[in-house]
């Protein structure tokens, strides 16, 4: 299905590799200006200057969702650039050191879930202020299959994944009635450079283990998660909110 974002601004955080930046890219290819934000800056600039170099409107932004005062800036950025936020996709995220829940660390702790569940509010936040001014949007939130079921040793990411979808259901309903659609997706096993982090990190058997669970019998395609969070801001639909959409290959299944 081909999407049309014509004259509509989207913004993407984590967007400097991986789902983050198939998804900005798939967003300009489709017509909309694009925000590029990441904690890597220049990484994020470079993303923004290939997309303009081919013809698109981008921008690229440094932030660390994690800290309150960089998420406004970014999202004051993005709209004093482009006038507007039509779609936002808050997809930053970070793995956790591996340990039972006993040996875990609070450091640990608090730094995942300070970008992968605070991050994600303090941008639906900024990002609902304007939505809510315009009296439209769409915003998706990147939540996990981990968010929908437990994982031994990943217990801190599970939560603040699982935390998203609260989240997610919560806004949801109180911008429902306001033209604002609020949904999560949750990829389930997709190569990116977070899995080569895995792979280096001595995770490799269990990634491997995980794709022979998967009932399609491979990993997913970042470009797979990008045509989901789109059709999650288009007006396909404009009748969906509050949801969390798996796209695993049929893993959660199991």
């Amino acid at each position: 299905m081909k999407f049309t974002f014509e004259n509509q601004v989207a913004l993407v955080t984590g967007a400097a590799s991986g789902i983050g930046l198939a998804t900005a890219q798939a967003f300009a290819q489709a017509g909309a200006a694009v925000a590029l934000a990441d904690v890597n800056g220049d990484a994020a600039r470079a993303a923004a200057a290939a997309l303009v170099a081919a013809g698109h409107k981008a921008i690229g932004i440094q932030c660390n969702v994690a800290d309150l005062e960089q998420v406004e800036a970014m999202v004051k950025e993005t709209i004093s650039v482009f006038g507007r936020l039509d779609g936002a996709f808050n997809n930053a995220g970070v793995q956790n050191i591996l340990a039972e829940t006993a040996d875990a660390s609070s450091e640990d702790f608090d730094r995942v879930n300070s970008v992968n569940l605070r991050g994600v509010w303090a941008c639906m936040k900024f990002e609902l202020q304007q939505m809510r001014r315009q009296g439209n949007g769409a915003i998706v939130n990147c939540s996990s299959i981990g968010g929908l079921v437990g994982g031994a040793e990943r217990g801190t990411y599970h939560a603040a994944k699982h935390g998203v979808l609260g989240l997610t259901k919560s806004a949801a309903l109180e911008y429902a009635a306001r033209n604002i659609r609020v949904n999560a997706v949750c990829p389930g096993l997709i190569w990116t450079p977070m899995a080569d982090q895995m792979v280096a990190s001595g995770q490799g058997d269990a990634l491997d283990a995980m794709t022979k669970s998967v009932p399609m019998g491979r990993h997913g395609r970042a470009d797979e998660i990008a045509d989901v969070v789109l059709w999650l801001c288009s007006q396909a639909s404009s009748y969906v909110t509050g949801q969390s959409i798996s796209v695993d290959g049929g893993l959660i299944m199991r």
